[in-house]
């Protein structure tokens, strides 16, 4: 039976009178790949803002492991397993690919208060480094300066500095914004691979992507959720072709 590691209970946040995500619960599961669709404005990026402690709920609760995490800060929460992307593209473009894995992984190192210490020589965030990269398909890139890569391997580098803080969350971000058509095919195959060892938000406005990866479907309008459940659940929904997908749906 999957865990559900992340799971939030009447989840809200309120910008003066507007509540921009309204009474949302979910529950993410582990080797689960789990789609937030919606149109724009339907609170999708304020959902995984609170869910990475980037934004405070106004009321409800956020669990992670069986623990409350609700008031932790998104440092805390990145430590306890919980990695996000964001929507625009957010590497050290000077450095290389290996170097910005190298720094992520460093994050998480016991040695990383050691001043003094040479951080390059550490062993096992290099390793770490290559894992991560090797992970989102860029192994033998390492040494491709960041600002130098393709836009759809800049998104990889991104997922791989995640995957280098060894989280057992992901929270990704329309991670296939702005790709032609070779460049998803390659972020698809990369989320389907990432999905059995992590427990996977994604917020994504490809359909075609989301029925091609996702598990679990859950479409927000106005700031709450609308209809969720199995994609051949949502693709028959009436009130989701109504609302959201009308003569769009694969």
């Amino acid at each position: 039976m999957a865990e559900s590691l992340l799971e939030t209970r009447g989840l809200t946040r309120r910008f003066g009178g507007l509540a921009a995500v309204n009474d949302v619960s979910i529950a993410l599961e582990h080797g689960k790949l789990h789609a937030v669709v919606g149109p724009n404005g339907a609170g999708k990026t304020t959902l995984i803002n609170m869910l990475s402690g980037d934004l405070a709920a106004s009321s409800g609760s956020i669990g992670f492991d069986g623990e409350d995490v609700t008031r932790e800060s998104s440092d805390r929460r990145s430590r306890r397993g919980i990695g996000r992307s964001y929507q625009k593209t957010n590497i050290f473009g000077p450095f290389t690919a290996f170097e910005n894995c190298r720094l992520a992984a460093q994050s998480r190192a016991p040695r990383a208060l050691h001043v003094f210490s040479d951080a390059r020589a550490y062993a096992p965030t290099r390793e770490a480094a290559e894992r991560a990269l090797a992970a989102a398909g860029l192994a033998g890139r390492g040494e491709r300066t960041a600002a130098m890569l393709s836009h759809g391997e800049q998104r990889q580098l991104e997922i791989a500095m995640v995957l280098a803080t060894q989280p057992r969350v992901l929270l990704l971000d329309e991670p296939l914004a702005g790709m032609g058509t070779e460049e998803a095919a390659r972020m698809i195959a990369l989320l389907k691979s990432l999905a059995p060892d992590h427990a996977i938000l994604l917020v994504e406005h490809d359909m075609d992507a989301v029925f091609a990866v996702a598990h679990v479907i859950t479409v927000m309008v106005n700031g709450q959720v609308l209809e969720s459940g199995a994609p051949e659940k949502i693709r028959a929904s009436a009130a989701v072709q109504q609302a959201y997908l009308g003569d769009a749906l694969p």
